[in-house]
């Protein structure tokens, strides 16, 4: 979708510029008097002539400019009025030069008359739309075109603010518009006192940017364009204003919050998926919408939706922020001290065993003790079953993964200008940001490529200076401080309405892709995919056994899991990092900050605008592994939560959702609900044995060699093995001659790692319960030794 976004009229000024240095470069009456000092513009010859000579016996000060250098002109010698002359080039010149001209900071408020050979309708039209005030043909009385010149200079325009509605927008100014919202506070109620609708303020994240770049007029600008597609998806009820900052006021009366809540994501969507023209320019706007009920409402309604709108510009994730008395941008957010979910987190442990053992061996020793009933035996066949259930699972995702979809031979379309988004958190990323930025600038690829750093930091640091030297040297890196972020998911949400590739491949600040990902990718998107996922591999294996373990776990992952379970389930996950987007579904799904895996929950919901996810474990980058527990642990606890938000937000709408296939629905079960159940489930053999040894009268008394048993737990143990089997001989080469690895990863996972992990997913769970989502970043350090470097 393309919206153009075109200079309207600059207004005209009331009076005419004030005096230069020196006489005007030009011809004055004989009678020594003038009108004023007009500005001709057009390439030096007998048309420029005649003008100069019809202005001269009007009265006017005349001076000249060629188009390209009216700018200067105007800036030098600034004029009362400019009358342009069409040039041979015809309408479309004629176009350039107004633009030219509403360009120039001094030409936005000049009166501009164009004068043309043979004006068209057509033509005059345009001329008009592009910002001309008036147009008139060049064998006009040179009186017609005094007087038109004199009507522009001492005609005072009424300011549009003094109007009710803006008679070309049709937008309230803001006055009326919190007249119109004061009208709507007074109507009474409905009969429970409720005053149904919303009141919503609309900010733009580039506004200042564009402001830069384009002058203030543009804000105004941007709120026409916005109100277009507001108008567009709204109802003959809602009313559009426009506020003292360029932002866009929506007045909704008479909707509930969720149906409101809905159509402003609707329309901050679509706002994001346009993309606009400035200046010749593709646009891309973040819209950042914040709202608050008209029950909620009083004088200062519209400042306090405003405050919510500088809540979301801190998240540019496109969902509409409600406001909350904490938001007052007069008074800070303050914090309850607390005291009890901290005790309750640090005996966390305890209270997974209270919760996974305790209860349930207390309610089976209830059970049989009050009723007789032997609830456990019940159990155990279900523990049994659901931990074979999730070994075959796994062999499923294994075979699959033999038979995964191959890489297209070659590309569809040609190769088109292409990003890279790096997101960083620079205090704790800094040792390694310079080497990957090295390494993305040595990328291989056949187009325009730029890189996009995008990065938060609580101070100033030493490294930016070098990022900076770096960027001077080469123009294909771009510096993008995201001032206030707190999350990876904001840093990519600041970077995609500033990325100029069709498509565009996110990063994290450790990773090294391979010389040919781009091409790669690309074979995948221009084949019909909306977003590939690559195979991440782990190049400081040899730092320590964490990262040796987390190395082999990877091949796991990316070679064998993500294939086979896009094979198998007919979708694939986007994994955070080497993973590549169409840019105009990204810039439409945006990350949602609030998720601590943003990467899962966004490919949840590309799922259900139907883009389809490919997963390629031929599209390596290469990045580090934490090489101590203690950040592995935050890191998967990090991952298990995530995957937990994910779950409990997504499972529901995706099973009654007409988006996803029966076979995909029974994947999302899988991924979404069985993952979560499993580490539970696991646990329960051990309140299980507890009763049985109770009831027994001792463990020794119990029969361990029950052959189900027995066959249940070689089969679960045998999935494991299998998994790591398939890791290594589907690993990469320099990878595959690591064997040791995946023999150490097998044994040590049987008889560590999976129940680590286990344990990290159910503290997990009870963290999301108290409410702890405070994310914990993994800390980055220097590879002193790393496997497969390029």
């Amino acid at each position: 979708m393309h919206t153009e976004l075109r200079r309207a009229p600059a207004p005209r000024n009331t009076q005419a510029c004030p005096p230069t240095d020196g006489p005007p470069q030009g011809h004055v009456p004989a009678d020594g008097s003038s009108q004023g000092h007009v500005l001709a513009v057009g390439t030096p010859g007998p048309r420029r002539e005649r003008l100069t000579r019809t202005l001269e016996s009007t009265g006017y000060a005349v001076t000249h400019a060629v188009p390209g250098d009216i700018g200067r002109s105007v800036q030098r010698t600034p004029p009362d009025a400019i009358v342009a002359l069409e040039g041979h080039g015809g309408v479309e010149q004629a176009v350039a030069v107004v633009r030219e001209i509403r360009t120039a900071p001094q030409g936005q408020v000049l009166p501009l008359v164009m004068v043309t050979a043979d004006p068209e309708p057509a033509g005059v039209a345009r001329l008009l739309r592009s910002g001309a005030d008036d147009c008139l043909p060049e064998a006009a009385d040179p009186v017609e075109l005094s007087a038109r010149i004199a009507a522009k200079l001492h005609r005072v325009p009424v300011p549009v603010d003094r109007l009710a509605l803006d008679p070309r927008t049709g937008l309230y100014s803001a006055p009326h518009f919190r007249a119109e919202l004061d009208r709507e506070l007074s109507r009474p109620g409905s009969r429970s006192g409720r005053r149904d609708g919303v009141l919503a303020v609309v900010g733009v994240a580039e506004a200042d940017t564009l402001e830069e770049r384009f002058g203030a007029r543009v804000r105004g600008e941007v709120a026409e364009r916005l109100a277009g597609i507001a108008e567009r998806l709204g109802n003959g009820s809602d009313r559009l204003g426009r506020d003292e900052e360029g932002r866009l006021l929506l007045l909704m009366p008479g909707v509930d919050e969720e149906t409101a809540r809905r159509a402003l994501t609707e329309f901050a969507t679509a706002v994001a998926g346009t993309r606009f023209v400035v200046a010749d320019e593709n646009v891309r706007l973040t819209p950042a919408v914040g709202w608050l009920p008209l029950a909620d409402a009083d004088g200062h309604a519209v400042e306090r939706a405003g405050d919510a709108v500088a809540e979301a510009l801190r998240h540019r994730d496109l969902r509409p922020v409600r406001y909350e008395p904490w938001m007052r941008a007069a008074a800070p957010r303050r914090r309850a001290k607390q005291v009890v979910r901290p005790l309750l987190l640090a005996l966390s442990p305890l209270l997974a065993l209270l919760v996974g053992v305790g209860v349930p061996f207390a309610l089976y020793e209830q059970a049989y003790a009050v009723l007789g009933w032997d609830v456990a035996s019940g159990v155990y066949w279900v523990v049994v079953a659901g931990l074979v259930l999730s070994a075959a699972l796994i062999l499923l995702e294994c075979l699959f993964s033999l038979d995964a979809p191959t890489r297209p031979a070659a590309p569809a379309q040609p190769y088109p200008p292409a990003s890279a988004v790096i997101a960083a958190y620079l205090p704790n990323e800094a040792a390694t940001i310079v080497d990957t930025v090295e390494s993305f600038l040595r990328l291989d690829y056949p187009n325009d490529l730029e890189i996009v750093l995008a990065y938060n930091t609580p101070h100033p640091l030493p490294v930016e200076d070098t990022l900076r030297e770096i960027a001077r040297r080469d123009r294909r890196l771009v510096l993008l401080p995201v001032a206030g972020s707190t999350s990876k998911a904001q840093n990519v949400n600041a970077a995609v309405s500033r990325v100029r590739g069709e498509f565009v491949g996110i990063f994290d600040a450790d990773h090294h892709p391979a010389p040919d990902a781009f091409r790669h990718a690309w074979d995948w998107l221009s084949n019909g995919y909306d977003v590939v996922q690559g195979h991440c591999v782990i190049r400081n294996g040899d730092s320590s056994w964490v990262a040796r373990q987390v190395a082999a776990e990877f091949e796991a992952i990316y070679a064998v899991s993500h294939p086979g379970r896009t094979r198998l389930y007919g979708f694939g996950i986007f994994g955070g990092s080497n993973g590549f987007w169409r840019t105009d579904l990204l810039a439409r799904i945006r990350m949602h900050g609030s998720m601590l895996t943003e990467d899962i929950d966004s490919t949840l919901r590309a799922l259900r605008e139907g883009a389809r996810i490919a997963s390629d474990r031929t599209l390596i980058s290469r990045e580090l592994a934490p090489t101590r527990l203690k950040p592995l642990w935050n890191q998967r606890s990090r991952w298990a939560q995530g995957w937990l938000q994910v779950s409990l937000r997504h499972l529901g709408q995706a099973l009654r959702s007409r988006s996803f296939t029966p076979r995909q629905k029974a994947g999302l079960v899988v991924l979404l609900g069985w993952r979560e159940v499993q580490p539970w489930l696991s646990l329960q053999i051990l309140p299980i044995l507890l009763h049985s040894a109770v009831r027994a009268g001792g463990a020794d008394r119990i029969d361990w060699a029950t052959p189900a048993c027995l066959l249940a737990f070689a089969f679960t143990l045998s999935a494991g093995l299998v998994q790591t089997a398939f890791a290594g001989r589907l690993a990469l080469p320099e990878l595959r001659a690591r064997r040791g690895w995946f023999w150490r990863h097998a044994l040590v996972s049987t008889f560590f790692y999976t129940h680590f992990k286990n344990i990290v997913a159910r503290q997990a769970h009870l963290k999301e319960l108290l409410g702890d989502r405070r994310w914990r970043v993994t800390p980055r350090t220097a590879a002193t030794r790393a496997v497969g470097q390029e």
